[in-house]
């Protein structure tokens, strides 16, 4: 018998600010929709433990998404025309258009780096469409990781990205599992990284909008990696110091990107914040 996964990828339509995208996700599990949002230039695949976790799908609907312009979702028409720059509102619109799509009743929304930074938008923008939010390296401000070199001809761009946040693991997390991590973020498109960093260090800045978030309406659980120096501890304790009732958790032994580099070490952290949304 061939030993398939339970994870099943299919391609959905949306039309985002009014123009379509073709948009890759997958998916796995029955309960509560828990909608998952990849790290800066990589895509969906850094869910895949998640995703076969039997504790988690039985009881959440676990999707996730490649952003456009990632993974297996295409740019836009006429992309070549256009230089790819991420912006929280157009981050915003596309969470929005996939949610509203596949008609997700209040779901959960996780994410990690520029996706853990968004989902705190997400929860101050639409706490009463939500149950909560899950935020792994979240940070309401997070300047300094912008450059001009992460797109230039005379660097391989695919190399330079992956080894940039290669450094952003834990130094004691597994080294297969880091190196998947680098194998995904070498496969990115040009510009790709550097678009998404845009967003994240130059565009990105909630200190305000944290502050309306109620988490009697909103349930939110914060959990960053005690190696992280993108989004440090210490950035992710002031966001939780804004939101009154957000859980705060410190990974010990843990990176910038826990649901890929070390999700053995991971789950029971995870396992806690989802159990707050139940």
């Amino acid at each position: 018998m061939p030993d398939f996964e339970p994870i099943a990828g299919r391609y959905l339509t949306v039309a985002i600010d009014g123009v379509d995208h073709r948009i890759f996700l997958e998916e796995a599990g029955r309960g509560l929709p828990l909608l998952c949002l990849h790290t800066a230039g990589a895509d969906s695949r850094q869910y895949r433990h998640l995703l076969n976790d039997a504790w988690v799908t039985e009881r959440f609907r676990v999707i996730a998404f490649d952003m456009p312009w990632h993974g297996r979702s295409n740019p836009p028409d006429e992309w070549w025309l256009t230089r790819y720059r991420l912006t929280t509102a157009g981050y915003l619109a596309t969470i929005r258009a996939v949610w509203q799509a596949l008609g997700l009743d209040r779901p959960v929304v996780l994410g990690c780096s520029m996706g853990g930074a968004i989902v705190l938008k997400v929860a101050a923008d639409y706490q009463d469409e939500l149950t909560g939010i899950v935020g792994l390296e979240s940070a309401a401000y997070a300047p300094g990781r912008y450059n001009e070199l992460l797109h230039h001809p005379a660097i391989h761009g695919g190399e330079l990205c992956a080894s940039y946040t290669y450094g952003l693991n834990a130094p004691t997390s597994p080294e297969a599992s880091r190196r998947e991590n680098w194998w995904y973020y070498s496969q990115s498109g040009p510009g790709v990284y550097q678009g998404d960093v845009h967003y994240y260090s130059l565009d990105w800045d909630a200190r305000e909008d944290i502050k309306t978030i109620d988490t009697a309406r909103c349930r939110v659980a914060l959990l960053t990696g005690e190696y992280d120096y993108s989004c440090t501890p210490e950035q992710t304790e002031q966001a939780a110091a804004s939101i009154p009732g957000a859980s705060l958790t410190i990974m010990e032994g843990m990176g910038h990107f826990p649901m890929i580099e070390n999700y053995r070490d991971f789950r029971p952290y995870l396992l806690e914040a989802l159990k707050q949304m139940l």
